[in-house]
């Protein structure tokens, strides 16, 4: 049998983090798999734990095509990072909750020894997610930057006291033009992260769709959009803009626009791949992140 790799995600700032990480990979050493940490983490974690100090490193010892699987301990935020960690492998993403109700992390804490069981059994569902490709152009056309998302690519101002001036497009389209503090191009998953701050809609995961959410524009007609998985948006920054904008793509990677730069946002040929052990209702997520009532409810008809 062909050695199994699973690549383990946490860091060293929350001590039951650290403990959970330790269990995790005395578990999957117990059930013959080769845990494998990021070499960030492993230095931080066996700062606090020296028990990881041994375990394998990702990339020096593991190659990345070798991944199964990545456990990931934490919230969004720590899944985001593993996403990009196991970027470019087949390997789908485990998110266990060590924090606040999550929509990525779907697994409690409680819930740990029976989740890297079901790991080791190749007992999960695989569900994958629309990623978005990110390009930026500068002028002349040329690709200078490339990147991309889970949640959101989003053109943002530079200067807290400038705002910037952009046209938006959609498939080859110009459709308007306007200032504004930046704009969110988001997918269903980041539907409920920045894009829902911004007031763009909540889109089911089901559903394969990219928003367009202005912030704070000044344009009278400058609503969210839903555009078709399909479609190509692009943001221009105009060259009557004063100063320069920036792209951040998973608040995780960043690039700096001047005027006359290009952001195109299109659907990447790769999603990102989550592990499911017992999918829930999406809707359920929704009352628990946000503590919705639905006090009343007679029950389905």
């Amino acid at each position: 049998m062909n050695e199994r790799s699973i690549l383990v995600v946490a860091h060293a700032r929350r001590a039951d983090t650290v403990a959970a990480a330790l269990r995790v990979v005395r578990a999957l050493r117990d059930a013959g798999a080769t845990p494998v940490l990021p070499a960030a983490d492993r230095d931080e974690l066996a700062a606090v734990e020296p028990g990881l100090a041994d375990v394998s490193l990702l990339g020096a010892d593991i190659p990345l095509d070798r991944l199964e699987l990545a456990i990931v301990l934490g919230g969004d935020g720590t899944i985001l990072r593993a996403a990009e960690l196991v970027r470019g492998s087949d390997a789908p993403v485990l998110g266990i909750n060590m924090g606040h109700v999550g929509f990525l992390a779907e697994i409690d804490r409680d819930d740990m020894d029976n989740a890297v069981h079901r790991v080791i059994a190749r007992d999960y569902e695989v569900e994958e997610r629309l990623a978005l490709s990110v390009r930026v152009k500068d002028v002349e056309g040329r690709v200078v930057f490339e990147t991309w998302a889970l949640n959101e690519a989003t053109v943002e101002k530079a200067s807290r006291e400038r705002m910037i001036e952009v046209v938006l497009e959609i498939d080859g389209r110009p459709l308007s033009s306007f200032g504004c503090d930046g704009m969110v191009v988001s997918t269903p998953t980041g539907s409920t992260a920045y894009n829902f701050s911004a007031g763009g809609p909540v889109i089911w995961p089901s559903v394969e769709a990219i928003a367009v959410v202005p912030l704070s524009a000044h344009a009278l007609f400058a609503k969210p959009l839903v555009v078709g998985p399909e479609a190509a948006v692009a943001i221009e920054m105009l060259e009557r803009t004063d100063g320069t904008g920036i792209l951040w793509c998973d608040g995780r990677r960043s690039h700096e626009l001047p005027p006359g730069a290009r952001v195109v946002v299109r659907r990447s040929s790769h999603p990102v791949r989550l592990a499911r052990l017992h999918p829930t209702a999406f809707t359920n997520r929704l009352v628990r992140k946000f503590q919705l009532p639905v006090e009343g409810w007679r029950g389905a008809s």
